[in-house]
């Protein structure tokens, strides 16, 4: 049971970041110092979130495969004489409500051969015609254009990636993203590795705020002088 009241997280080297609170400048290396710290620690809170989250992902996968049996992707070789009968592996994908109620638990759709996924009667192709899922959405990727507005791709991908696209246009977009950089005379091997590096955005911020600062104290001078 998880902690009613949790206790904040302290920052390492707040003392030390208490002592340049009031400091009007810091130097280059100073501040180097307190990100690369502060974001060390936050690596550290990540990396014990991610494990943790994997522990209660196989206890989930322990209970879910204890309740439903095999994995909804891999089709039985054999079928028992239990299961023909309908007298064993009621937990099997197909019974109770799992999947369209029969016994090989088949996509609801029509003509569609396919194993339906655990807890909906249709396949992964067909997943989307279930309107109480959450998890998939259909791919953005423009097919056509028509007057009624764009023809989309439609194939189901997590909602959670991205872009919104399919594995097959996702790699037609990195092409043309490639092919687009190319004529304007940017030559690199891979659209998706033009992200600087994390240490690169951190001198180019403290460079700039370096700047605004010796300008603004240039023209507080300056005022004195008049």
């Amino acid at each position: 049971m998880a902690d009613p009241d949790p206790k904040p997280m302290t920052i390492d080297g707040s003392d030390q970041d208490l002592t340049l609170a009031r400091s009007q400048y810091l130097t280059r290396y100073e501040v180097l110092t307190r990100r690369s710290r502060r974001v060390n620690q936050l690596s550290r809170v990540y990396r014990d979130h991610y494990w943790s989250l994997m522990e209660k992902v196989k206890a989930k996968y322990r209970e879910y495969y204890w309740v439903y049996g095999k994995s909804p992707f891999k089709e039985d070789e054999k079928k028992t004489s239990g299961l023909e009968n309908g007298t064993d592996g009621a937990g099997e994908n197909g019974w109770f409500g799992a999947g369209t109620g029969d016994v090989e638990g088949k996509c609801a759709v029509a003509g569609c051969k396919a194993k339906a996924m655990a807890l909906t009667r249709f396949c992964h192709a067909h997943i989307l015609s279930d309107s109480k899922q959450r998890l998939y959405t259909g791919c953005t990727y423009v097919i056509k254009s028509a007057h009624a507005g764009p023809i989309l791709c439609g194939k189901p991908v997590l909602r959670s990636t991205i872009p919104v696209l399919c594995a097959t246009h996702l790699q037609k977009s990195e092409k043309y993203l490639k092919q687009a950089l190319k004529k304007q005379g940017l030559n690199v091997t891979s659209p998706i590795k033009l992200v600087p590096k994390f240490h690169a955005i951190v001198m180019e911020n403290v460079r700039q705020i370096q700047s605004k600062r010796r300008a603004a104290k240039k023209a507080s001078l300056h005022k004195i002088e008049i």
